[in-house]
């Protein structure tokens, strides 16, 4: 049986300086990768080649994943657990030196790994994982492969009592070899060693292995492409681009028509506000310039207001600085735990745009208690995913999982908290608010805000929310299915460039309808934009969390308490950073678009 993964086959800105600060990241990643203990990955005939099991556990449910010897397998004398960093730990990886001994260059026949008496405890044990479809994963000289603990004997019955339950006892390795590195390792089961464990009974077992080395011309620094092209799923690579560029030209298109329309009915209403103006200037206004002396009134909950746009801002950075490093190449196949380290140490480092933004727009929002702000802005974000956090974490504990993070991977966190991310949000919110500018509006506000007329239930905020959110969604649907099935499935994600073009499409989309809703709210004479803006920009989020449900009723086999909780703990997480960031880029669409309408027309 081959045993691939896939079981069916102002002032200065501040902001400046931070450029040098995101090189510095980018080079820390880069040369942060992961490495074997053969740091050159070259070896002499009869070298120790480092070999590691990491984790097992129930195939469909990815974040469910324990400890290898957790289950009853022979254990070296000495397990020596290997040194990983901080992003190797997030991604729940725990490697141990494995019970196989796997020289360079030196072919095996049946050798025994170990052997032993399994108590009936242990063969229930095993049984358990092997209905539950349990697989394991190891580490060749850093090349993950995986395998099946079992089999469960089903022909000709229908009734799971009389089902047969096997555990393999012999892996075969075929490694690939260039004459002094490792290209490529496969295992695979012999189908015909076997052990029954379907009773409660006593079972002698001898843990076999065999070794064959081949020689192939593959060279080394391709010798990760095997991943990327099973994980990419080549039989449907042109399909897949097909899809997207199809979902993107219908998008742009009905984008493009609307702006169309918009561009016309904008230029009428400048020329008819001027006509009006030749004719008579006591002529009573009406559309969106009879509100222009409440437009740029500032909105309530300013400082809530000021902190979502501040967060929003550093997870966009965040966001587009973790395409730079895939598209760069930073991501390749199973480099462990770069994008979990990446995105801890970016964040952190990005919290001083997040302090300066919010800051910088509250003072001009003419706010006062800008240390408030500050605090709000710094816990937006983070408190919710840190409740989360713990939540998620104490499951994993109880449930003895490797999602369990230790005591020294919490501190190591808090420290980067504390020494990192709060004195450059504070020191981000103090150059914010001493290099703030005025706010810029072209109109006079006036002393008392104008009435809003009563208006159809299709202009409430949530019908408008619905609408915002839906057609950024369609441009972005197909691709999620591919994303959620490589964080929550067992697929490599590598083609970073169609992700790219699709979050700039969805960038683009989500501005255009977020200005487009806008101006129909000011064209009802509706001065309220502010928070109605940011919420139809960040409602693409809702969307997304609600294709989560279909996703995994639909899509997946995920099961279980534990999976079923990370999935949507962590997911709603997400989904609210996207909420923020394109709520910030729709409130930043729309006041630019206000700001340009009211600049258009005389208001006096």
């Amino acid at each position: 049986m081959n045993v691939e993964m896939d079981k069916n086959s102002r002032k200065t800105s501040p902001i400046s300086h931070y450029n040098v600060v995101f090189a510095f990241v980018l080079v820390i990643c880069i040369i942060g990768q992961v490495k074997s203990d053969g740091s050159d990955h070259k070896y002499k005939s009869g070298d120790s080649v480092p070999l590691y099991a990491n984790k097992v556990g129930p195939f469909h449910n990815p974040s469910e994943t324990y400890r290898y010897f957790d289950l009853p397998f022979c254990s070296p004398a000495h397990i020596k657990d290997k040194k990983e960093a901080l992003g190797e730990i997030l991604n729940g990886d725990r490697l141990v030196s494995a019970p196989y001994k796997l020289d360079f260059l030196e072919d095996k026949e049946s050798e025994i790994a170990c052997k032993k008496r399994l108590t009936k405890e242990e063969v229930t044990k095993f049984r358990e994982a092997v209905t539950k479809d349990y697989y394991f994963q190891m580490y060749y000289d850093d090349l993950p492969f995986w395998g099946f603990l079992g089999k469960v004997d089903k022909e000709g019955k229908t009734d799971p009592n009389e089902y047969k339950y096997y555990l393999f006892k012999h892996l075969h390795f075929e490694i690939l070899h260039d004459k002094d590195h490792v290209i490529e390792i496969n295992a695979r089961t012999d189908p015909n060693a076997l052990v029954d464990i379907t009773e409660d009974t006593k079972v002698d077992v001898d843990f076999m292995y065999s070794v064959k080395w081949k020689e192939t011309s593959t060279p080394f620094e391709k010798r990760m492409e095997k991943y990327s092209q099973s994980s990419s799923l080549p039989h449907h690579l042109e399909i897949h681009w097909f899809s997207i560029i199809n979902s993107c030209v219908t998008v742009l298109l009905l984008t493009g028509f609307l702006a169309t329309i918009l561009m016309r009915v904008l230029k009428n209403d400048f020329v008819k506000y001027a006509h009006d103006e030749e004719e008579a200037d006591d002529q009573e206004e009406c559309g969106w310039k009879y509100i222009h002396g409440d437009v740029f009134r500032f909105p309530k909950y300013k400082t809530f207001l000021a902190a979502a746009i501040g967060s929003g801002t550093q997870l966009f950075t965040l966001t587009l600085f973790i395409f730079i490093m895939a598209l760069v190449g930073v991501f390749y196949p199973y480099n462990r735990g770069a994008l979990f380290t990446a995105l801890v140490v970016i964040y952190a480092l990005t919290s001083g745009i997040a302090g300066y933004t919010a800051a910088s727009f509250y003072c001009q929002l003419e706010g006062t208690n800008w240390v408030r702000n500050l605090l709000l802005t710094g816990g937006l974000f983070c408190g919710p995913l840190f409740l989360t956090f713990c939540f998620l974490n104490t499951v994993a504990i109880a449930y003895t999982a490797t999602a369990a993070l230790p005591f020294g991977t919490i501190v190591v966190i808090f420290l980067i908290w504390a020494l990192v991310t709060s004195p450059l949000l504070v020191l981000g919110g103090i150059a914010g608010k001493n290099g703030k500018a005025e706010f810029q509006a072209p109109c006079r506000t006036t002393k008392y805000p104008r009435e809003i007329p009563p208006l159809p239930w299709y202009r409430g905020t949530l019908p408008q929310m619905a609408m915002a959110g839906f057609l950024p969604f369609s441009a972005i649907y197909i691709e999620l299915y591919y994303i959620f099935a490589s964080i929550w499935g067992h697929r490599i994600y590598t083609i970073y460039s169609i992700l790219f073009i699709v979050f700039i499409i969805l960038l683009i989309v989500t501005a255009f309808i977020t200005v487009a809703l806008t101006y129909f709210q000011l064209a009802s004479e509706d001065h309220k934009w502010w928070w109605r803006s940011f919420l139809c920009g960040g409602s693409t989020g809702l969307f997304i969390y609600g294709y989560c449900l279909y996703y995994y009723y639909a899509r997946s086999d995920m099961s279980g308490f534990m999976q079923t909780s990370f999935f949507f703990g962590y997911m709603a997480c997400i989904c609210y950073g996207f909420f923020l960031m394109l709520g910030m880029v729709g409130f930043r669409a729309s006041l630019f678009f206000v700001r340009h309408i009211y600049r258009s027309i005389k208001c006096e």
